[in-house]
C-alpha cells in the first residue's frame, strides 16, 4: 500500500509532504540564484539588478512558492486538521460570502486558487517596465478580464447556482434563461425592478412646474413650502449624461425638497436625452441653451440681476465653463456657484480617464464629431465596467444563473434610466477635458466666441467632494477651489459618487470632514481635517445664508407673463428614454 492508503497518522504523511515541498522549493531558489546572481534578494526596482527575464522568474518563484503554501493548505483542510485558509477575499468582495466557499473543500479550494492567480496577474502588470498611464491602462484591463473569470460567474463553479437550481427543480435556470432574452431585446442588464417605480409617480415628486424650454432643456421652478424665501434664486445644474432627479428621488430623500424647505427658489434644468434633431448641438450649444439662457429666465421671474447656483458632476463643469463665459463678457449674473463632485483639473480622473486616448477620441469625432448621437446604454455600459462586479457580473449572476428578480432601489433605477448625448458636444468635452486637460488653462479653449479663463470668475465658491469617488477623485475636486471663485469652502463627504451626495440630515447617515485651511495639498488638508457626523447639506445651507441678500415674501404662483407655466413638473424631458 502506498500513503495514501496506509492507515497511520495524517499528520505524518503530511509532515513528509511538507519537508517534500520545502526540498523542492530550495532548488528551485538555488537554481534561480544561477541565473541571475543573487541569492535570496529581489530587485530595486525594474530594470536595475534583474534583467527583465531574471525578474519574471523571481515573480514565478514567489508565485510558486504561494501555490505550494495554498496546496499545503488545502491538504491540511482536507484531512480536517483545521488551518486558514491561505488566501483571503478582500474586505467587501461579496463574490464568495455563501459558505459553501469555507466550508466545502471543492469551492474552497476553487476561491483560494482564482484569488491567488488574479493576485498573481496583479503583480506581473505592476512589474511591466512600461510608463504609467500604460501600467494603469494595463492594471484595468487585467482587472476586467480577471472579474469575468472569477468561478462565482459560471454555474458549474458557483455553489448558490447550484443550490438553487436544486431547490427550484431547475426552475431558476428556466428564469434565468427568460431573463437574458429579455435584457437582449432591451440592448443592457436589468439591475432593478423597473415596475416599483415612476418619474412623476414615486420618483421627483416636489411640487413644481415648468415654466420655460427649449429643445435641449426644460426649466423646473418649485412651489415654495415656507412664507418667505431667499431674494437670490437657486439654480441647480444636474449632470447632462443623467437625469435630474437624483437631486429628487422621493419624500424625504431629495435635496430640491431640502432646499426648497429652507426657504429657496429652487429652478433645476432637466436636460433632453438626445435625439436626432439635435445630433448636430455642440459644447457651446449647451451652454448658450442651458445655464446661460436659463439664468436669463431665472432672474426675470424673479426680478433679480444675480443668482446663485449649483453644478453636480458634468453639470458642476457646464456652470463653470458658463460662469467664465459670464466673466468675459463682463456680465455679473451669479452670487455664488456650488460644485458637486465636479473636475475642473482632470490631471488625474480615476480609471474613466484610462478608457479615452487619442485613438478613441479620434474615432468618435470620425463618426459622430460631425453628427449623431452617443447612446445613453454605450455611457451607462463604460462605468458600470468602472466597478464590474457591483454593476456587471453580479447582476449576471443573480439574474441569469439564479432566476431572480432585482430588488426595488431607487438609485440603480435612476443609475439605469441613462441619457444620449449630441456627437460634437461629446466629442468637444472628451477631447478638451479627459484627453487634453484645456479648461484649467487661462486661453486655451472658445467657448461661445470668447476666450476662457476661470480665473477670472470672481464668486464666492462651495466644493464638495465624495471620498470614495471612482468618477470624481476627491483630490481632483478638491483643486477646483485653485482655479476659480472667491472665499473658497471645501468640503469632504464621506461614501462615493452619489451616496456622498445623496445624504438627507434626517437619516444621521455617514459624515464629513471640514478644514478651513485650504492653502496644502489635499492630504495634508485631509490629515488635520475635522470628522463632523451626519450630513453635509447643513453645511452648505449655512454658508449659503451667509452670503444671502435677505428674505421677501414667496412668490403666489410660478412663472410671469413672459414665461407661463407649460406642464407640471417633472415634465416631459425627464420622462423621455433613450433608445
Amino acid at each position: 500500500m502506498n500513503s495514501f492508503t496506509t492507515q497511520g497518522d495524517p499528520s505524518e504523511y503530511l509532515e513528509r509532504l511538507m519537508q517534500a515541498g520545502q526540498q523542492s522549493m530550495k532548488q528551485f531558489d538555488e537554481a534561480l540564484a544561477m541565473t541571475v546572481g543573487v541569492r535570496g534578494k529581489k530587485p530595486a526596482s525594474a530594470g536595475q539588478m534583474f534583467s527583465p527575464f531574471a525578474l519574471a522568474l523571481d515573480m514565478q518563484r514567489d508565485y510558486l512558492t504561494q501555490v505550494w503554501r495554498f496546496w499545503n493548505a488545502a491538504t491540511i483542510r482536507a484531512f480536517s486538521l483545521g488551518t486558514k485558509a491561505e488566501v483571503q477575499p478582500e474586505r467587501g468582495d461579496k463574490r464568495f460570502k455563501d459558505e459553501a466557499w469555507q466550508e466545502a473543500p471543492y469551492y474552497d479550494l476553487l476561491k483560494q486558487y482564482y484569488l491567488l492567480t488574479a493576485r498573481q496577474m496583479h503583480d506581473l502588470v505592476d512589474s511591466a517596465q512600461v510608463d504609467n498611464k500604460t501600467k494603469l491602462q494595463l492594471r484595468f484591463y487585467a482587472r476586467q478580464f480577471i472579474d469575468a473569470m472569477s468561478p462565482s460567474n459560471f454555474p458549474a463553479t458557483n455553489p448558490e447556482v447550484i443550490r438553487t437550481a436544486i431547490e427550484t427543480r431547475s426552475a431558476s435556470l428556466a428564469n434565468g434563461m427568460a431573463n437574458l432574452i429579455e435584457d437582449i431585446r432591451k440592448g443592457r442588464i436589468t439591475r432593478v425592478d423597473e415596475s416599483a417605480f415612476e418619474v412623476g409617480g414615486n420618483l421627483a415628486v416636489t411640487p413644481g412646474s415648468v415654466i420655460f424650454e427649449n429643445e435641449l432643456i426644460q426649466l423646473i421652478q418649485y412651489a415654495p413650502q415656507t412664507s418667505e424665501v431667499e431674494r437670490t434664486p437657486l439654480l441647480i445644474v444636474p449632470p447632462c449624461i443623467n437625469k435630474y432627479y437624483l437631486l429628487d428621488l422621493g419624500k424625504g430623500n431629495s435635496f430640491v425638497e431640502y432646499a426648497v424647505a429652507q426657504g429657496r427658489q429652487v429652478f433645476l434644468i432637466s436636460w433632453r436625452s438626445a435625439v436626432p434633431e439635435i445630433g448636430q448641438f455642440t459644447w457651446d450649444d449647451y451652454l448658450t441653451k442651458g445655464p446661460l439662457q436659463a439664468i436669463d429666465v431665472v432672474c426675470d421671474i424673479a426680478k433679480v440681476e444675480q443668482v446663485d447656483a449649483l453644478g453636480f458632476c458634468v453639470g458642476g463643469t457646464i456652470m463653470s465653463c458658463a460662469a467664465a463665459v459670464l466673466a468675459a463678457r463682463g456680465e455679473n449674473k451669479l452670487t455664488s456657484l456650488t460644485l458637486l463632485t465636479t473636475m475642473l483639473d482632470f490631471a488625474d480622473t480615476g480609471d474613466i480617464g484610462l478608457l479615452i486616448d487619442e485613438g478613441s477620441v479620434a474615432l468618435r469625432e470620425a463618426t459622430i464629431g460631425g453628427g449623431g448621437i452617443l447612446p445613453g446604454k454605450e455611457l451607462a455600459f463604460t462605468f458600470g465596467t468602472l466597478r464590474a462586479n457591483d454593476l456587471i457580473w453580479r447582476y449576471v449572476v443573480d439574474s441569469y444563473l439564479k432566476g431572480a428578480t432585482p430588488d426595488a432601489f431607487d438609485l440603480l433605477y435612476w443609475d439605469s434610466d441613462s441619457v444620449s448625448l449630441p456627437g460634437p458636444m461629446y466629442c468637444w468635452y472628451t477631447r478638451n477635458t479627459y484627453l487634453e486637460n484645456n479648461l484649467k488653462q487661462p486661453g486655451k479653449t472658445t467657448q461661445c466666441g470668447l476666450s476662457i479663463d476661470l480665473s477670472r470668475v470672481k464668486t464666492p465658491l462651495y466644493v464638495l467632494a465624495s471620498r470614495e469617488d471612482h468618477i470624481v477623485p476627491w483630490q481632483s475636486a478638491f483643486r477646483s477651489k485653485d482655479l476659480m471663485g472667491t472665499h473658497p469652502r471645501f468640503v469632504l463627504a464621506a461614501s462615493g459618487h452619489v451616496a456622498g451626495v445623496i445624504n438627507p440630515p434626517a437619516r444621521n447617515k455617514r459624515s464629513h470632514w471640514l478644514n478651513d485651511d485650504l492653502n496644502c495639498e489635499a492630504k495634508d488638508w485631509l490629515d488635520r481635517a475635522k470628522e463632523v457626523p451626519g450630513s453635509w447639506w447643513p453645511d452648505w445651507d449655512a454658508w449659503m445664508k451667509r452670503h444671502s441678500s435677505g428674505t421677501i415674501p414667496a412668490p403666489e404662483r410660478a412663472g410671469n407673463e413672459k414665461y407661463g407655466v407649460i406642464e407640471p413638473a417633472p415634465g416631459r424631458y425627464v420622462r423621455l428614454k433613450s433608445n
